[in-house]
């Protein structure tokens, strides 16, 4: 049965519409980790000099811009296949593509990273069980409760959230009590907002560059657009309240966490910046609350964020596999679960290769999984432009001119000054993609999206 959204765009509704702005929300703030501060907490302490909250209300403004891009686009386009489809249809289908071939490297890697990153944090508590194994069971953990249905992941996605906020609580509580009464020389302090001795504009550009990757995972909801009730703008809404709430909650346990660590804004070593939300946990909370944390990073990583990682990657090849842009197996949906399983098991197969092969490589995979990413932002802004200005003629010029550039802007710079290791490889990725373009392009391959009502959206510019 064509659903009206899809069948004016050529397609049939062949997922499940299950999802509600809830289930949106708590799939974005899982896939974005709510406490994914702990495990990084010690770097951007390091790279802000101690202005960690500040980082993250810089990276909050900064990532904003983005996410009303996808918010606009979202409605225009209430398809899956995130930023592929939009930029596909709002520029053109070459342009959608090298979008959608720059987000795989992205979705492809970050479950194998995340299943690295756990197997790394469980040897750390039970080491003799060997990392390997890990992550041979968080993968066949995750593709099980992807395959058995959206619901399921749903579910799922509650549970682990509302363990991480549970975590996260108690060391809110944990933290205001140590801050009272002074535990480690800890006080009462605005400093870690704003501290007039450290602070400067280079400050705030390096900050820039650390927040916004931190914010990264937001976008992943808009490749549910095929499975959630109450109509396209219910995508954007879910997009904008889970940027925000996740920003709340990165304010406010590092603000605790800042005031924990008094007088410093640096940390001397690496090992110190790395265990640092360890050793503040110890501090307020004892040997045990340590390792309860240690388990809450492994299991938010390895099995919560790998779970709707997977999910996300799964429905982008599906969208790109049923315009022909990768191969026709990715297209396959159960017929009874309605969920793209050889598109997930695919992602569950190329993670459990990548993982076993990239045990204990984490910054390798780190340099690698951001450029992606930022490369299709900068597709998405160029794409609201095009289809609101020149095709559709809008004049909201602040809402579809002024936002796009600035978001264009602010993630030009951070991909300017990113890793050379994640350029490098980020790079390659695209050559390969244009190389796989250019052979659909001599087979004759090309996709042909659909705008709306059967019209073709054409390889050619529409501003040209």
């Amino acid at each position: 049965m064509s659903s009206p959204d899809l069948s004016r765009f050529g397609y049939e509704q062949e997922l499940r519409r299950t999802m509600t702005l809830r289930d949106l929300v708590v799939y974005g703030m899982v896939f974005m980790v709510p406490i994914a501060p702990f495990s990084i907490f010690g770097s951007v302490f390091n790279g802000s000099s101690g202005m960690v909250p500040l980082t993250y209300i810089i990276g909050w403004v900064a990532m904003v811009f983005t996410a009303i891009s996808y918010r606009e686009m979202s409605r225009a386009f209430p398809i899956a296949g995130s930023v592929y489809a939009y930029a596909g249809r709002g520029l053109n289908p070459s342009a959608g593509f090298l979008a959608g071939w720059a987000i795989l490297l992205d979705y492809l890697l970050v479950p194998t990273l995340l299943y690295v990153v756990g197997a790394q944090a469980m040897a750390n508590v039970v080491p003799d069980v060997p990392q390997w194994a890990w992550i041979v069971l968080f993968v066949l953990l995750n593709t099980i409760i992807n395959l058995r249905g959206v619901e399921t992941t749903a579910t799922a996605n509650k549970v682990f959230l509302y363990a991480q906020l549970l975590v996260l609580v108690v060391f809110v509580v944990l933290a205001v009590i140590g801050i009272s009464r002074g535990d480690g020389g800890s006080h009462w302090s605005g400093t870690p907002f704003f501290n007039s001795a450290e602070f400067s504009p280079s400050l705030v550009f390096g900050a820039l560059s650390i927040a916004v990757l931190s914010f990264l995972g937001f976008d992943a909801i808009s490749t549910m657009s095929e499975e959630v009730k109450g109509g396209s703008r219910v995508i954007g809404r879910a997009t904008l309240i889970t940027l925000s709430l996740v920003a709340v909650l990165f304010i406010v346990q590092t603000y605790l966490a800042a005031l924990l660590v008094p007088g410093k804004t640096q940390f001397d070593t690496d090992d110190a910046a790395n265990n640092a939300f360890y050793d503040i946990s110890n501090l307020i909370g004892g040997r045990v609350f340590e390792i309860v944390i240690a388990l809450a990073v492994a299991i938010g990583a390895a099995i919560a964020n790998s779970l709707v990682a997977q999910a996300a990657t799964s429905r982008l090849l599906f969208s790109m596999a049923r315009d022909g842009q990768l191969p026709r197996f990715l297209r396959d949906v159960h017929p009874v679960r309605r969920v793209p399983q050889k598109a997930i098991l695919l992602v569950a197969g190329i993670s459990l290769v990548l993982g076993l092969f990239l045990v204990g490589q984490i910054a390798l995979l780190s340099s690698l999984v951001n450029f992606g990413a930022l490369f299709s932002f900068l597709v998405l802004h160029v794409s609201v432009v095009s289809h609101y200005l020149f095709r559709r003629r809008d004049r909201r010029f602040g809402l579809h001119l002024i936002v796009p550039v600035i978001g264009f802007v602010i993630i030009g710079y951070v991909l300017v000054n990113a890793d050379i290791h994640a350029k490098v490889g980020g790079l390659v990725w695209l050559a390969v993609g244009v190389a796989v373009l250019v052979f659909f392009k001599v087979t004759g391959r090309s996709a042909k999206l659909t705008l709306e009502e059967g019209t073709p959206a054409s390889e050619e510019s529409p501003s040209s």
